[in-house]
């Protein structure tokens, strides 16, 4: 299988934390190029995870004028993922974008009209995709195992959970807080799972209620409260097209003791993720429970292989540029995440319902 050169733009924690690590153990994937605003930095992702004589950049444009790239990773803070995945698709690269799609939802269908006029793949780094229980339970349900689903909650609530590092108390940089950077992933998981992706309306409610609180505890530890420009908590309720409903809790900082984790809710029974992957339903007039206990090793694509969902989103990524088949998380869906996330925040500020055409 031939060798796929990477060019990695945003050389900070996401980068550090999941894509780089996980493409290094891809064997015919080669970081040849890196660009971050701090050359250091740059240099340190190069030195770790380069191939031998790998670039380092402080101007994004430079690494994509490399012609060997094939493949660009943009790993940056929100506001600047649609202009720069689009420069790289516009220079004939492959473009893998954190999560998530765009700042807005403007931005987000921008990037896919450039994937659509390019030809050049597009995907977004959500990885709970990636889970073994996810591509379990996403298997039943388009086996109809669960019947229609029409009810689900998208959830991702921390009790003290602010990350206090880069931009994401930044709302310029970020376009909001909780919302937009952990409620993007279960709001992703769950419209994957349902197939749906045909919003009709949305409300939404944002909260800035605890994150001035003076020395408030949290995993991260403390903040500038004059820095919080982001909400601590947010809530949306989607209607579709179809008659299905899903709520979406999200927060940084919220009382509540622990979370209750997301669920759907279909016409011949339904699922969470507790312990593992959890089925509810009802047989001969009996109800049930069932807890799953499901083997990573045991997805579709690399069966037998034991990768955590960072390296399997890595190489499945990377195999389907190799081989041209289509990514795990397919642009036009991630933009109507996108989307809904905005429609949110708008109905917050507007206290109206947002409609979709």
């Amino acid at each position: 299988m031939r060798t796929i050169k990477v060019g990695i733009i945003g050389c900070g924690m996401i980068a550090n934390g999941k894509h780089m690590p996980s493409l290094a153990k891809v064997d015919n994937a080669e970081m040849v190029a890196f660009c971050d605003l701090n050359e250091e930095r740059a240099r340190a992702a190069a030195d770790k995870y380069g191939a031998p004589g790998a670039k380092v950049f402080t101007d994004y444009k430079q690494l994509l004028a490399m012609e060997e790239i094939e493949v660009v990773h943009v790993l940056t803070p929100n506001v600047s993922h649609a202009f720069l995945s689009i420069d790289a698709m516009e220079a004939g690269k492959h473009v893998m974008c954190e999560k998530p799609m765009a700042k807005t939802g403007a931005e987000a269908k921008a990037m896919y009209e450039a994937h659509v006029r390019t030809g050049k793949k597009l995907s977004v780094g959500y990885q709970n995709r990636s889970k073994a229980q996810s591509q379990l339970l996403k298997r039943m349900i388009d086996n109809g195992e669960l019947g229609e689903i029409y009810y689900a909650k998208a959830v991702a609530t921390r009790r003290r959970g602010v990350p206090t590092w880069g931009v994401f108390l930044d709302k310029e940089k970020q376009g909001g807080g909780p919302m937009i950077d952990i409620g993007t992933h279960s709001l992703d998981l769950i419209l994957w799972l349902m197939n749906n992706y045909e919003p009709e309306s949305v409300t939404g409610s944002v909260f800035h209620k605890l994150k001035h609180t003076e020395n408030a505890a949290n995993e991260w530890g403390s903040w500038d409260p004059e820095e919080f420009e982001v909400e601590d908590s947010a809530f949306g309720y989607v209607k579709f097209k179809n008659g299905a409903v899903v709520s979406i809790e999200t927060s940084w900082m919220l009382n509540i003791a622990k979370s209750e984790g997301s669920y759907l809710c279909g016409t011949k029974g339904g699922a969470d993720f507790k312990d593992g992957l959890r089925i509810n339903g009802e047989r001969d007039g009996n109800l049930f429970v069932n807890v799953i206990d499901v083997d990573p090793k045991a997805r579709e694509r690399f069966r037998g292989e034991d990768l955590t969902d960072f390296e399997y989103e890595a190489r499945q990524w990377i195999d389907c540029i190799a081989n041209d088949t289509e990514p795990l998380v397919k642009p036009e869906e991630a933009m109507v995440v996108s989307a809904i996330l905005e429609a949110v925040y708008i109905s917050a500020e507007t206290g109206k319902p947002v409609y979709f055409d």
